[in-house]
């Protein structure tokens, strides 16, 4: 008799789209634990502008991997994913379910399909590319690497650079190394997945809404210690939005209503190729859940999951 796989939770999508309320509801309907699958909620130093768990929250259930990092400490996708698939084995060990929450699908790739190998890149190369303007790399991964430059967003800097600094580095494309994918957890887990794509409408109006409430709770503040502690600029918790902007007013080079208009702007772009990417990427047999999620009568989040799925 084959031994079931015990059950890892997946709920993803973009941003503001409602995943950490249904996870805490599901949470709350079979002592499941959440996991975090989010690259800014890992920083302690990004409370606020991150939206991690409340103290209500985690009161409600237990919580894994948020403000776990040091805003000056990078976390790749490899090292999350390690992270991650140690407390995911300590949550089964328990006899418990995890569940898996987040909106980086570089992270939740990386732990179910596993690790592309690629080779440790050159320094001196990673040093020239990361300090080269963005419009050259982009125009060097063009000639280098045109399928990956074709896929890739004009605006994102730190994917064009990898994928520079592996060509550059190895002499194979990212996508070459990629397709050796290993260390994935997939065939040992029975994974329950929903996407959340809610009507774009509301999801953009959600960003906006809470972009304000991030201001009303302290995000000022907390950029202001980002600041102070004189950070790389370069490292992650210094490019996650809502900082550059915020750090744009306490320069006095915005006024606090434009940093809000700015901030508001890169919620939505980063939600609209989050929805991009969610609506694409994962298997076709996973669930989309494509209502408006009303948060104050939540699904059933079991039934929503579904026993079979």
């Amino acid at each position: 008799m084959v031994e079931p796989k015990p059950p890892l939770v997946v709920i993803a999508g973009p941003t503001a789209s409602g995943k950490s309320a249904l996870a805490l509801n599901l949470a709350e309907q079979i002592g499941g634990v959440i996991v975090n699958a989010d690259s800014a909620q890992i920083y302690r130093d990004l409370r606020v502008l991150s939206a991690a768990p409340t103290d209500e929250d985690l009161r409600r259930a237990g919580h894994r991997l948020y403000g776990v990092r040091d805003g000056a400490l990078p976390c790749s996708a490899a090292e999350w994913a390690a992270l991650a698939k140690r407390e995911i084995d300590d949550i089964h060990a328990s006899g418990r379910t995890p569940i898996l929450v987040g909106g980086t699908g570089l992270y939740l790739r990386t732990l179910i399909e596993g690790i592309a190998p690629v080779p440790a890149i050159d320094a001196d190369i990673r040093s020239r590319v990361r300090e080269a303007p963005g419009e050259e790399n982009r125009a060097k991964l063009e000639m280098l690497d045109p399928a990956s430059a074709a896929r890739l967003n004009r605006g994102d800097t730190t994917r064009i650079n990898r994928a520079l600094e592996v060509i550059l580095s190895t002499g194979r494309t990212l996508l070459e190394w990629q397709k050796a994918r290993s260390g994935g957890i997939a065939d040992v887990v029975e994974i329950k997945p929903v996407i959340m794509l809610p009507p774009r409408k509301w999801l953009y109006a959600r960003c906006d809404e809470r972009f304000v409430r991030m201001i009303d709770s302290g995000a000022v503040a907390e950029v202001e210690a980002l600041l102070a502690r004189k950070l790389n600029p370069n490292v992650p918790a210094m490019r996650a939005i809502g900082v550059p902007e915020l750090l744009a007013y306490l320069r006095g080079e915005s006024t606090l209503d434009e940093a809000i208009a700015t901030g508001q702007q890169a919620t939505r772009r980063y939600a609209k190729r989050q929805y991009t990417w969610f609506a694409h990427q994962p298997p076709a047999t996973w669930a989309r859940f494509r209502q408006a999620l009303d948060l104050d009568t939540l699904p059933d989040a079991l039934a929503l999951i579904g026993p079979n799925r």
